[in-house]
């Protein structure tokens, strides 16, 4: 069995953050995105991995190199641009050959991994096997519709009239019978070949497609919001650990890790929290859900509720939360403005100014 993880894409949502990076090398919990689903497919026992990649080739290649720190064989495979999950498998089709395959998209995230997933795939191989989830507004995803028997019988991209709540999760498991369904797809009104489309041409010719719904979570990291909420999920599961220097003057409170090489000096740390190797934390207050990243300075602040990319420096700037703040980011004060009021009284007026 192979795995296809798919690591291209522009990441429209995560702008101006992905203008400069790939969006599956985001970090969470100081790590990338795309890390975790790597061990997750090696976890499997997967370890032969085709990865797409497109405009941010380079970045994941000098990132993922061969593949041999996580246990995988990976081989690169170049999508021109992102035309679709369908899309992706049918440029994938030389390297795939016969084998069976876990199709991954590499901004996802699931915690608990997919070995169960695909220990019973292994174990009753139908055609195609699809993850879902229950979402409150599932207008933005693949969805799945099932009968009494919960088989799976229509599948829609996006609908404006959901039939279900049933959101496809971005994991998917195939036989090689998915090649001739995706040579048979046309393009959506995107302007793409949806992987939907030929999952239902699958169910269509009386192919046996199957669906697992997920209890556990589940998130797209497509956009700020969701990363830091997975960033939050991720540093609730980490042990207390003090690698690095912690002065006397400073407090370290519930789950924080302060790696080899940081300083934290008269400060106080909230857990949930890391903090990254080489990174200065001085005089300032680091709070719950926060992770910073390696070679950063945090000097008279306040950060919670964020996550700071490496080489960053946050100086003198008050309070800071439910933030992305990208690789080499300067954040200070702005100079002080005189302020004054405009008005424009009628008689017997009274005026509340707040100084």
């Amino acid at each position: 069995m192979k795995a296809l993880v798919l690591s291209g894409g522009a990441g429209t949502r995560l702008r101006p953050i992905t203008h400069t990076s790939a969006k599956q090398l985001v970090p969470v919990a100081n790590k990338a995105v795309l890390f975790y689903g790597l061990e997750s497919i090696a976890a499997a026992g997967v370890t032969e991995v085709g990865v797409i990649v497109g405009d941010t080739a380079d970045e994941i290649r000098e990132a993922v190199g061969d593949g041999s720190r996580f246990g995988l064989r990976i081989t690169y495979i170049p999508q021109e641009r992102p035309l679709g999950l369908a899309h992706a498998v049918l440029i994938a089709r030389d390297w795939l050959g016969d084998d069976d395959f876990v199709m991954y998209l590499g901004d996802n995230f699931i915690v608990g991994g997919i070995t169960d997933l695909v220990d019973e795939f292994r174990r009753t191989r139908p055609d195609a096997q699809i993850l879902l989830t229950r979402v409150p507004d599932p207008r933005a995803f693949g969805v799945a519709e099932l009968d009494a028997a919960g088989q799976v019988v229509g599948l829609e991209e996006k609908p404006r009239a959901p039939k279900s709540d049933l959101a496809l999760v971005g994991v998917y498991l195939f036989t090689p019978a998915i090649h001739e369904a995706v040579r048979a797809v046309r393009p959506s009104f995107r302007g793409e070949l949806e992987i939907t489309h030929a999952i239902q041409h699958l169910i269509d010719q009386g192919a046996d497609v199957r669906s697992t719904i997920i209890k556990g979570y589940w998130k797209d990291t497509g956009n700020v919001v969701d990363m830091l909420e997975v960033n939050r999920t991720v540093l609730e599961s980490l042990d207390r650990r003090i690698d690095g220097r912690v002065d006397d003057a400073s407090e370290t409170v519930g789950r924080v890790i302060v790696e080899a090489g940081a300083t934290v000096v008269n400060s106080r740390l909230v857990g949930p929290v890391v903090i990254g190797a080489g990174t200065e934390v001085r005089d300032s207050y680091v709070g719950p859900f926060t992770s910073v990243a390696e070679n950063c300075r945090i000097t008279d602040s306040e950060l919670e509720f964020s996550i700071v990319l490496r080489d960053s420096s946050i100086d003198g700037v008050g309070r800071i939360e439910n933030s992305l703040i990208g690789r080499h980011v300067e954040v200070t004060p702005a100079p002080g403005v005189p302020s004054a009021h405009c008005l424009v009284l009628g008689d017997h007026s009274k005026v509340q100014i707040h100084r």
